[in-house]
């Protein structure tokens, strides 16, 4: 037995982990769409809801996730099977809500506050953030209010009006849930509208959402720790996305 408290607790965690029971994690249409299901018998949610998906390449995703675990169930290791269950058991019935506070991430977006110094990270700001306020304006017409520092901007209601008709055409549950994952992880529901629509990539997105971060890093190096935090919230980015992406 290890004297190492640290390692007795993680050693403790995986120990509490289930065992796997099955051996095969298979799709099958059900319902409208696509069931996982283990061994024949129907995986579900914390709230006992069937873990149906919309599209087969989506439920492939999560059917993958329960494929690779070996001897335990790790949820740590499952963030496409995470983000369905909270989507089914929390986003399914809270749409509404969830797609207003994606509204309001629009009017207070990250991109529209800039650094009052130093010139160096200005100009960073200007030069990658711009042209997604840029798109905005010569896409949908929506042009937004730019402030230095931190104070409030109201932002012209045409504009936000402009961000809601395009969020109108997510208004489906999984769709709905992805997009506000990966709103809330890059701080920025435009950044995220861009990605959606294919005008950034995932890479391009995440380095938008941790311009400020990246900047930091360069300045005053790296932080291991810290590093960790950000490559699991990367992981829920990337399941974010390739959910997105699956279901069109």
């Amino acid at each position: 037995m290890t004297n190492d408290p640290i390692r007795r607790s993680q050693e403790l965690m995986r120990a509490e982990l289930p065992k796997k029971f099955y051996s095969e994690a298979t799709i099958a249409a059900e319902d409208g769409g696509f069931a996982v299901k283990l061994d024949g018998r129907p995986v579900k949610t914390p709230s006992r809801k069937p873990l149906i998906l919309p599209t087969e390449a989506a439920a492939e995703h999560v059917r993958a996730e329960w494929q690779a675990q070996e001897k335990v169930i790790d949820p740590a290791k499952m963030p496409m099977t995470r983000l369905a269950n909270t989507i089914i058991d929390g986003v399914a019935v809270n749409a509404g809500a969830v797609f207003e506070e994606i509204v309001s991430y629009a009017g207070n977006d990250m991109l529209f506050y800039r650094a009052e110094s130093p010139e160096e990270l200005v100009a960073r700001q200007a030069e990658r953030w711009g042209p997604v306020l840029d798109w905005m304006a010569e896409e949908y017409g929506a042009r937004f209010v730019l402030v230095e520092g931190v104070m409030f901007a109201e932002q012209p209601a045409e504009s936000l009006q402009a961000f809601r008709r395009e969020l109108e055409h997510h208004r489906a549950p999984f769709e709905l849930g992805a997009l506000h994952v990966m709103t809330t992880l890059t701080g920025s529901a435009l950044v995220t509208l861009a990605l959606a629509r294919g005008r950034l990539t995932l890479n391009e997105a995440w380095a938008l959402g941790n311009l400020e971060e990246d900047w930091t890093i360069e300045l005053w190096g790296h932080d291991e720790e810290a590093a960790r935090r950000r490559a699991k919230r990367f992981e829920d980015m990337q399941a974010a996305h390739d959910l997105f992406v699956a279901l069109g």
